[in-house]
């Protein structure tokens, strides 16, 4: 994985700028397709995802699924005319494989290439376009995909220990904690907290006054 401007981009793929979208050739006719790191923060944790029956012709330009939160409706498109061949079930019942794992788990179908693909640039002619929509789209990535956010502003991070273990307490083992503070002492309060909780500090990042922590419950 190549990160750029912290999102993460596969660089044994090609992709389609434009929409976001990855595609990885199999065999000779058929690719699998997915969307991008930055689509998958955009949305925000995903809850739905619906794929076109398998055996359904799409138009270049026209949607092979469609992905939802509770703040976010989008359509995935197909860079080129296709057939959709497989479709993945685990992102159907599990919408959030692809938050964690855009390029691998969280791939979305399979598709029998009808058309050409002249849209596909591999990551390296594409990178300055990425860069241009994380920053114009405000895209913010980390380390590893938040399930849940604190936002402690004005609030010395000792006093919001007690809350987040709390929010520990309640919530799976394996999920994440994306925590907001402008106490500038609250790097020195989280690695503390998490070397006496045994909770993992997986990203520590100061923007302007505010640092974000990301925390996963082991």
């Amino acid at each position: 994985m190549v990160r750029i401007e912290y999102c993460e981009f596969d660089d044994t793929v090609l992709y389609e700028p434009e929409g976001l979208v990855w595609v990885k050739p199999l065999d000779a006719e058929k690719v699998r397709i997915g969307i991008t790191s930055i689509m998958a923060y955009i949305a925000g944790r995903l809850n739905g995802v619906k794929v076109k029956p398998i055996g359904t012709i799409i138009e270049r330009g026209k949607s092979i699924a469609s992905i939802e939160s509770l703040k976010y409706f989008n359509v995935v498109r197909s860079p080129f005319d296709s057939e959709i061949v497989e479709i993945n079930d685990r992102v159907v019942a599990r919408p959030k494989l692809i938050n964690d794992s855009p390029y691998s788990d969280g791939w979305i179908a399979v598709v029998k290439v009808k058309g050409r693909m002249d849209m596909l640039k591999p990551l390296d002619l594409c990178k300055d376009v990425l860069v241009e929509k994380i920053r114009s789209m405000h895209v913010r990535c980390f380390s590893a995909f938040p399930d849940h956010e604190v936002f402690e502003i004005g609030v010395e991070c000792a006093a919001v220990l007690p809350k987040l273990n709390n929010l520990v307490a309640s919530i799976e083992s394996r999920e994440v904690i994306h925590i907001v503070s402008d106490d500038p002492t609250a790097d020195i309060e989280m690695i503390r907290w998490s070397e006496e909780t045994g909770n993992e500090l997986l990203e520590i990042r100061k923007e302007g006054n505010l640092l974000h922590f990301i925390v996963r419950k082991p």
